[in-house]
């Protein structure tokens, strides 16, 4: 039997190791995760919903780094699962291939031509950019600032393989890292708080450059999506438990996820908001991928149209959304400074018809960068970094 049969073979017989990449549930979940960060990013140039629910729509990213960790997590833990090493090399090549081209791509837009920048300014240099820490003392309100969560995604995904090769054999620590890891979130932020407490709240300057973009503030949805990885691959039982119960996880999901945001509907940012609002939401979110991929539910069955080709796109229109809201603005004949100051154009931006504009302007020009940039390199890399999980001991 040839070793191709084997893998197939295995593939076939446990469910575990099969490619999740392309579920409904997850397609669903991705795509509304990248429709709520644009509308969010949209009101933010004037392009507003009534009564201002697109305020809530920054909880797509903490949906997309759930999503992310248990995918990546996965990949990374299927080869651990069976005792086999992870390749490195395949990984760090793949992960290279699917986040570099595209992003570089953006970044030259955004470094050389610079009347494309939504704002003027950048404000980090470009070197943090090319290392991808831009994301350590950044500051909202400045030209391509939402690729902070890309950092944050890289530095994470640099130092979880070589995590998970100390903790494979030590299921004790194992445990307890994930814990201490969420704990120290939960401490950390709290000491950030009280040092940019003053008389109003908590400094909202202070929260966005140290508590909101920074990495070791921002680890709990990465973990609880590693951590559904782990029980899914390590777990068969529990992970076929979670899957009975999700039918009971959905609506204590969403409560979650709204009590989070209740927490910040203060007229100053409070100390209990930035300690807790990211891990309940991250709690919630992890929920609703487990009622995503669980077969007692008709997420992971029905395939919703038009939510896989978005879900696809959905990296492409994440990068390149807010230079696509500025060219509307400036073919509208208005600027973000214009709409803060009160001076609207003549078609009105907050009306839902300005929001499907911008949204389908954004997803146009991301359908072209995905096509022309972003799949060439997905299919280089399925040629030289094929996933496949390696045989060798």
């Amino acid at each position: 039997m040839s070793v191709r049969s084997i893998q197939t073979s295995e593939t076939t017989i446990d469910p575990r190791f099969r490619n999740r990449e392309r579920q409904p549930g997850l397609d669903l979940l991705r795509a509304l995760a990248i429709i709520v960060v644009v509308i969010y990013h949209a009101a933010l140039f004037g392009f507003k919903l009534p009564g201002r629910v697109d305020r809530f729509g920054w909880i797509g990213v903490d949906l997309f780094f759930v999503l992310s960790g248990y995918l990546i997590g996965g990949q990374l833990l299927a080869p651990l699962a069976r005792d086999r090493r992870i390749n490195l090399g395949r990984f760090f090549a793949r992960r290279a291939l699917r986040i570099m081209p595209a992003y570089f791509a953006i970044l030259a837009v955004y470094f050389l031509l610079p009347p494309w920048r939504e704002y003027p300014e950048m404000s980090q240099p470009l070197w943090k950019f090319l290392l991808s820490v831009q994301n350590i003392a950044l500051h909202g309100g400045t030209a391509f600032s939402h690729a902070w969560s890309l950092a944050v995604e890289d530095q994470f995904y640099l130092a979880l393989p070589f995590l998970l090769l100390f903790l494979y054999r030590r299921p004790r620590a194992a445990i307890i890292i994930p814990y201490l890891v969420i704990l120290g979130g939960i401490l950390l932020r709290t000491f950030l708080a009280y040092r940019n407490l003053d008389e109003e709240g908590v400094s909202f300057r202070g929260f966005q450059a140290w508590i909101y973009y920074p990495t070791w503030t921002r680890l709990d949805p990465l973990v609880y999506g590693v951590a559904l990885a782990a029980i899914e691959k390590f777990r068969p039982n529990w992970w076929q438990h979670l899957m009975n119960c999700a039918v009971w996880l959905w609506l204590p999901g969403l409560g979650l996820i709204a009590y989070a945001l209740y927490l910040g509907e203060t007229e100053n940012l409070t100390v209990a908001a930035c300690v807790w609002q990211f891990p309940l939401i991250a709690i919630g979110m992890a929920a609703l991928l487990v009622c995503a991929v669980s077969p007692r539910l008709p997420l992971c069955r029905i395939a919703i149209p038009g939510a896989a080709f978005i879900a696809s796109i959905a990296y492409s229109a994440y990068l390149i959304q807010k230079l696509v809201m500025h060219g509307v603005l400036q073919l509208l004949h208005a600027t973000p400074e214009a709409v803060k100051g009160g001076s609207i154009p003549t078609i009105s931006l907050t009306s839902v018809w300005g929001l499907l504009l911008v949204e389908v302007c954004v997803y146009a020009a991301a359908t072209l960068l995905f096509f022309t940039v972003e799949r060439p390199f997905l299919q280089l890399r399925r040629r030289i970094a094929p996933r496949k999980y390696s045989l060798q001991k």
